[in-house]
């Protein structure tokens, strides 16, 4: 037996009260100080469901899952599952090398099985910055009841945290700053599930300010999931006197070990037991600040929401609690990465140790070393680079221009070490080999944080320093329990090394999870086929509901289009309050069906 979740999703025009009026796109804010709450404005977002962030998905471990997106924005869109791998089926990844985008008022259905898979992710529009104004919610893949879970259930239940970096300006001005060779600069503060800070310093934060509270009940134990969802700042996340014991990441579970804070860099997600053991003389702070920046500069960077017991006797007042001390140190938050390991005699998805997989013993068969710099100007034009190649999104994506036979979409020539020469604009991939062994090596060549994700997969974390990667590095690789996962940050003037083992047939895109970067084109796609396949066994055939586009778009037959919908339905008051965008998520209950 397998499960189905079934779900709406329609993006239509809303704008939550954050503070107390709406404002128009063109209307002037102070660029000083937490100016966004000074003045008390109601900013523009993709919300779900009338919400911001949008519904949790919590589906099992096998389910198939069907969503259908409505598009009721003003401009194309995708939804991408960040860590949900799609096997066989890249064709519901939702990034521009495999789908076309989703006209504005036309639907579309992803339908996919979470195949083996447990853990803490989430979802959120992959296209022209559009996660900048939200669009994102989570994704909970519970392990089947047959499968232990190397803790004791959660008395208290299971709580969803977004922390992430939050600029003023709508994403569409953000595009338009970088494609005007401008840096999107110090983002105007943090949001904590969508909210603002608590009134935690009188001079910095002004009254009147929503912010996010925790209820939690004295002595019960709570799994916490924290995502990044922000644009491109790391994040340290703590909870005021709680320890917090990590016992996943991205679908692994890990050594269970206490942090007092964590970083948690742009696209990653962690999953938390933390017990309610203080005393509830009063609220506790939850903090997201930045890191890896000037933090003396970067203050009102800071994301506050409170902790209440429900015995809580009064309101959080003081000081929050510290950030890490480490400002002549950058060896520690290096230092707490290499920490999170894997989970040895965990089962994850499947009732055999995860360490039963023993990746050391496998050999290498590609090795790839992405350099990555500040980004230049090419053609004219301020871009970001891999290996001295600028990716550029084709109007034909990358896969079904394969399916079609479509030549000059792309060339399987991506170089393995770095051009030498002025970076360029280019459309070269990687050509992977069906079940071999690749090793990738981030190597950050820019000033700033970075994180790289890979869709399709989770990677083994094997290593990381700073300075200039070479094959001597190799030496101090993990060759036991480094963490599978499918984010990995690198520190500025370093690498970072993963390995991934290529079973996962399909156009796999490998990305900066910082928007901007990706959206300057810091991007790759990897291509893996099995030329032994002919009927469909390793990978799935194109959906019957496909969309095409560029080289392709007389393909496209007659397509369901958006009638009447509830955002059209609205009360002209109602409408008069529309000042952005919104996705909104009708979630059926889950129903068993045979396999």
């Amino acid at each position: 037996m397998t499960g189905f979740q079934q779900g709406n999703y329609n993006y239509s025009k809303y704008c939550p009260t954050v503070g107390g009026r709406i404002v128009t796109a063109t209307e002037k804010h102070n660029d000083s100080g937490f100016d966004w709450f000074d003045q008390q404005f109601d900013f523009e977002v993709i919300g779900i469901n009338g919400k911001f962030p949008g519904p949790t998905v919590n589906i099992s471990t096998n389910w198939n899952v069907v969503v259908n997106v409505l598009n009721d924005l003003d401009e194309p869109l995708l939804i991408t599952w960040n860590g949900i791998q799609h096997r066989k089926n890249c064709w519901q990844d939702g990034v521009l090398g495999t789908n076309c985008p989703i006209p504005s008022g036309w639907n579309w259905t992803y339908e996919f099985q979470v195949k083996d898979q447990i853990g803490s992710f989430f979802y959120f529009p992959s296209m022209g910055l559009q996660r900048a104004a939200g669009g994102y919610g989570g994704v909970i893949v519970n392990n089947r009841d047959v499968i232990a879970v190397p803790f004791g259930r959660p008395d208290g239940g299971d709580l969803t945290i977004f922390i992430g970096d939050w600029y003023n300006k709508n994403h569409t001005d953000l595009r338009k700053m970088l494609d005007s060779g401008k840096d999107l600069g110090m983002p105007d503060g943090v949001l904590i599930n969508g909210k603002g800070p608590y009134r935690y310093n009188d001079s910095l934060v002004p009254a009147g300010i929503e912010y996010e509270t925790i209820n939690v009940d004295p002595g019960k134990t709570y799994r916490i999931r924290v995502h990044n969802v922000g644009t491109s700042t790391s994040l340290n996340f703590r909870i005021q006197g709680h320890n917090m014991l990590l016992v996943e990441t991205e679908g692994s579970y890990t050594t269970q070990q206490n942090y007092t804070n964590l970083d948690v860099h742009v696209g990653q997600s962690y999953s938390f037991l933390v017990t309610m053991d203080q005393n509830a003389s009063s609220d506790y702070y939850i903090v997201a600040s930045a890191r890896m920046v000037n933090e003396s500069l970067w203050r009102r960077v800071t994301g506050v929401a409170v902790l209440r017991y429900s015995n809580s006797g009064g309101k959080a007042s003081g000081p929050l609690p510290d950030p890490p001390q480490d400002q002549y140190d950058r060896s520690f938050s290096m230092n707490q990465a290499r920490s999170v390991r894997w989970n040895l005699s965990a089962g994850a998805a499947r009732p055999n140790p995860q360490g039963s997989f023993r990746y050391s013993s496998i050999n290498v068969t590609q090795a790839y070393l992405l350099q990555s710099t500040a980004p230049v100007e090419i053609n004219g034009r301020r871009r970001a680079a891999l290996n001295g190649l600028s990716f550029t999104p084709p109007e034909t994506p990358l896969r079904l221009a394969d399916a079609y036979g479509v030549r000059g979409v792309y060339s399987l020539d991506f170089p393995e070490r770095p051009l030498s020469g002025p970076p360029r604009m280019g459309r070269s991939i990687i050509n992977g080999t069906y079940r071999g062994f690749m090793e990738l090596i981030f190597q950050n060549n820019d000033t700033r944080m970075q994180s790289y994700h890979m869709d399709g997969y989770a990677f083994f974390v094997v290593g990381m320093d700073y300075g200039e990667w070479t094959e001597d590095s190799r030496g101090t690789y993990n060759k036991g329990d480094g963490v599978a996962r499918s984010t990995v940050q690198v520190y500025p003037g370093a690498w970072a090394a993963v390995l991934v083992s290529l079973d996962n047939v399909g156009m796999w895109n490998v990305r900066s999870e910082n928007l901007d970067s990706w959206y300057l084109g810091q991007e790759v796609y990897v291509r893996v086929v099995n030329p032994e396949d002919t009927g469909n066994k390793t990978e799935m055939a194109i959906p019957d509901n496909a969309l095409y586009c560029g080289q392709l778009h007389k393909q496209q037959t007659p397509h369901h289009k958006m009638g009447t919908s509830a955002a059209a339905a609205r009360t002209a008051a109602a409408a008069s309050r529309m000042a952005a965008a919104m996705l909104l998520l009708l979630l059926a209950g889950a129903a068993m069906i045979s396999p």
